[in-house]
């Protein structure tokens, strides 16, 4: 669908390959198989750390075969696309496993790709050694929204670009697993908005972050509540809130859970909404002196960041594959999302200022 000559959605331009699912948890079964279904891609296979659940999900989609485990899934000669939704302590196994299996042609990874940075560019080389694509599951770069704000970006819609915010007041589903590791939100909620900011400006120069715990998680952790503050060589100041807390949630309490985002320009200002709180679609709107004389412009659809947005992630993997083209999410480019986190963490643990520079990133 295109708005204007605007594309909130990625086109499908290929659909050949066959995918074999590893992970049977929500978003594999409530946002990427629902987003396959609608675009036509062929899951043949799944599975997952439970046999019984991957059973219960294929019934539901109608896959065809459900292996005992992910090994065996990896194993299986007619799986092209390995596509994992599996806890980050025990991917890169999967990932490494994949890679070694002739009969894969490629891989889709969830983030974070690893729990530390060396393993990250340890998955990247190996991926580059194997000859194979790794690609990174930032679904964020494919909401609807954030599309349609990179295209005013890349038309220079908005002049130089001065201040960015993404300001969220939201409750995530903490999975389970997280409870064994020393990282929250910064490695598993700020990854997504840290990684579009770098896809809608290029590399940050500099990096603050301040951090709390979140009265409402029970676990052991640091970074409950964080805000970040990045500074570009351009001058342009991004900032990235995740209000995990959001208030309280007792009986009769009216529920105000929302994220919100905001881009200022020397020529025009956008602004919008991400919808994944309350399931709808995101928003956008913009004024721009070059293209609307400087009245506000709504562009709307009907399409979602859940689940919509995985089409375009697995079709960019797809028409990678097809075309010999670098898919449009690379291990080498998310090593890049994973180093600002890295200095997102020595920033709030060391209460300064990061310089990018600091993290090193071998080629």
């Amino acid at each position: 669908m295109s708005i204007d000559g605007l594309q909130p959605d990625a086109p499908v331009r290929e659909r050949g390959y066959t995918i074999g699912c590893i992970g049977a948890g929500m978003i594999m079964a409530d946002c990427h198989l629902a987003a396959y279904r609608e675009a036509g891609f062929e899951v043949v296979a799944i599975a997952s750390r439970t046999p019984a659940r991957a059973q219960e999900v294929a019934q539901r989609w109608s896959i065809g075969r459900v292996h005992d485990t992910p090994q065996a899934l990896i194993d299986d000669p007619e799986v092209d696309i390995v596509d994992l939704a599996f806890p980050p302590d025990q991917q890169p196994a999967l990932i490494r496993a994949a890679l070694a299996a002739p009969h894969v042609k490629a891989v889709l990874a969830q983030k974070p790709l690893a729990l530390s940075l060396p393993e990250a560019l340890a998955l990247r080389d190996e991926a580059r050694r194997a000859g194979k694509h790794l690609s990174v599951n930032q679904n964020m770069r494919y909401d609807q929204s954030m599309r349609v704000l990179k295209q005013l970006l890349d038309q220079n819609a908005l002049g130089e670009p001065v201040l960015a915010q993404i300001d969220m007041h939201a409750i995530p589903h903490w999975q389970g697993f997280l409870e064994g590791y020393d990282r929250l939100t910064l490695s598993n909620m700020s990854v997504h908005h840290l990684d579009v900011l770098r896809h809608l400006f290029g590399e940050p120069a500099e990096v603050t972050t301040v951090v709390r715990t979140d009265p409402r998680t029970r676990f052991a952790h640091q970074d409950g509540i964080a805000g970040t503050t990045l500074r570009f060589d351009s001058g342009l100041l991004a900032f990235s809130l995740e209000d995990v807390w959001a208030g309280p949630r007792h009986a009769g309490f009216a529920d105000d859970q929302y994220i919100h985002w905001r881009v200022e320009g020397t020529e025009g200002v956008a602004k919008g909404t991400i919808g994944w709180p309350h399931g709808k679609p995101s928003t956008l709107s913009y004024a721009s002196q070059r293209l609307t004389d400087g009245q506000w412009v709504t562009p709307e659809w009907s399409t979602m960041w859940f689940p919509h947005a995985f089409v375009g992630v697995m079709e960019q993997l797809q028409y990678a594959l097809a075309s010999g083209a670098e898919p449009a999410l690379t291990v080498a480019d998310n090593v890049r999302t994973m180093a600002l986190v890295e200095a997102a963490y020595r920033s709030a643990a060391e209460r300064r200022t990061v310089r990018m520079s600091e993290i090193a990133l071998p080629d």
